[in-house]
């Protein structure tokens, strides 16, 4: 199977919806799919929340700050990162353990797409 899927832990912030304001991590889903999109990753939060956006930012954001449309990725300490996600409704702030991100990043490379 090419499709790569992870689930890591997040504690999310946001102003967009209180309702998946949590104080505790919560689970959100780390996806890619090279047959649909070679160059994207998903991240589903808790809800109906998904988000679509170029891996390279996600592979640079752990190294430094960088942002492309309603996305800015930048690590925060040694050991987390943080991704916000900017829309109409407001903006949701999403800290990660840098090493679930970086687990997943791997996992993308030697996905390969099915070839019918």
């Amino acid at each position: 199977m090419s499709v790569v899927e992870q689930y890591a832990r997040a504690h999310i912030v946001t102003d967009a919806d209180l309702a998946i304001a949590e104080p505790e991590a919560v689970p959100v889903v780390l996806r890619y799919d090279p047959d649909t999109d070679p160059r994207a990753v998903r991240v589903g939060l808790p809800g109906p929340h998904e988000w679509t956006f170029q891996r390279e930012l996600l592979e640079q954001g752990l190294r430094a700050p960088v942002e492309a449309g309603d996305v800015r990725v930048w690590p925060c300490g040694r050991v987390q990162a943080v991704v916000e996600f900017h829309s109409a409704q407001g903006v949701s702030v999403v800290q990660f353990e840098s090493k679930a991100l970086l687990r997943f990043l791997r996992r993308t490379y030697t996905a390969t797409p099915v070839r019918s």
